[in-house]
């Protein structure tokens, strides 16, 4: 449902007004800055829930800036990267007989595990809306869980094993990904830990859009 966003507020909501002139409260599943894609005015995408459990009947799903399409449903990435690891459509990541999501390893719980006769691929997906310029930056907030991951993935690949990290963007006005050093500096350290250590890095882009998200490309990185 087309709507326009009034305010964000408490992380977790947001006021949007409908089409029809009525205001709602919408669940936003990103609990970051949201920094370079949050505009008070800006077009929005609501998905209508059914679930009477819910103290919020809609879920925020997108966000125009700047004349694009932005996803800021963090809950999408992991379905996009389960369904296109399963069906082979990222180049890096083919080959697999057998994917899982939501698998534990150590103290960490990886979204998604990987597996063919001779491989076991450990993989973590992360979102990624902020930009600065031609980069798509993560995080857009210090995460010391997201350090927590790619220190397990470290564990997993010492422990012969391959491991991934898979950053999902969600906008297509960017061309490159990097750490965000300025915001988080200690995972910036980190990840460059993780890649020295073997760990892999894949970036894919994804055009977001009302009538669905497709897959575009993968992007470089610049650790």
């Amino acid at each position: 449902m087309h709507g326009i966003l009034i305010k964000r507020y408490k992380r977790f909501l947001a006021d949007v007004r409908l089409d029809d002139g009525s205001e709602v409260i919408a669940h936003c599943t990103n609990s970051g800055s949201m920094k370079s894609c949050l505009e008070n005015g800006a077009e929005v995408y609501l998905t209508p829930e059914a679930d009477p459990k819910r103290s919020t009947r809609f879920t925020w799903e997108m966000i125009k800036i700047n004349g694009k399409w932005v996803g800021i449903n963090t809950g999408n990435p992991n379905k996009l990267a389960f369904e296109a690891i399963s069906s082979g459509k990222i180049q890096d990541l083919t080959g697999y007989t057998k994917v899982t999501r939501e698998v534990v390893f150590g103290d960490s719980r990886f979204d998604i595990f990987a597996e063919n006769d001779s491989e076991k691929c450990f993989i973590e997906v992360k979102n990624v809306t902020l930009k600065e310029g031609r980069y798509a930056l993560f995080p857009d907030s210090v995460t010391t869980r997201g350090q927590k991951h790619l220190k397990t993935l470290m564990e997993v690949k010492a422990n012969g094993m391959r491991a991934v990290m898979l950053y999902i963007v969600q906008r297509t006005d960017v061309e490159i990904f990097a750490p965000a050093k300025e915001i988080d500096p200690d995972y910036a350290k980190v990840l460059k830990q993780a890649v020295d250590s073997g760990v892999e890095v894949v970036v894919l882009q994804v055009e977001v859009t009302p009538e669905g998200i497709y897959l575009k490309k993968e992007i470089p990185v610049e650790i």
